[in-house]
């Protein structure tokens, strides 16, 4: 994937990629977000090949961002806000090690600020229990198939959106609305 110049990526996994990708396809300064793989060994998984958890990958999403108008501290506020970093390979009723809580940093600065961020959190105690979110070095992120692209926005009738998404949505547009596009 080409990157424009002046913009960004950060990749996360939290959980179902849907779920994420929803919240992250709101904010202002996102240019994309795109739903895949990353973290395993396959090459070239497919969906029904990681999902059932011996690819190794994880369902993240690759946010290409402009850091004139949010930062990757504001995203990773944002990604902590809106999954659960306690529960280990699993986000509700999804559980496997392809919904795993994990940042994929690409660069040196998104690696002390995810560790930083983690450390903050853990001393404030923010969510009860210990946060089992996986800092690693970004490999190869491979693109999911088409129809998981953009998935809550066409799909917001169906049972897992309705209830699962949502609410994440929903919690979004309250907690951020000045970080929302227009």
């Amino acid at each position: 994937m080409e990157i424009r110049e002046g913009l960004e990526v950060a990749t996360f996994a939290g959980g179902c990629f849907w779920c994420t990708e929803a919240v992250f396809l709101e904010l202002n300064g996102v240019k994309s977000v795109v739903s895949g793989y990353i973290g395993g060994k396959t090459i070239n998984p497919t969906y029904k090949e990681i999902s059932n958890g011996d690819t190794g990958h994880a369902e993240a999403i690759e946010i290409t961002f402009d850091p004139t108008k949010i930062s990757f501290g504001e995203l990773l506020e944002i990604f902590f806000a809106t999954h659960d970093p306690t529960t280990l390979n699993r986000q509700g009723n999804d559980v496997g090690t392809q919904y795993r809580s994990e940042i994929f940093y690409h660069n040196a600065a998104q690696k002390q600020l995810s560790e930083d961020y983690i450390a903050l959190m853990t001393t404030e105690n923010t969510f009860g229990k210990p946060i089992v979110t996986k800092i690693s070095g970004a490999s190869t992120f491979y693109e999911a198939e088409d129809y998981h692209q953009n998935y809550y926005n066409q799909n917001k009738t169906q049972g897992y959106c309705s209830y699962v998404i949502t609410p994440k949505i929903d919690k979004l547009k309250k907690m951020y609305q000045d970080k929302l596009k227009k």
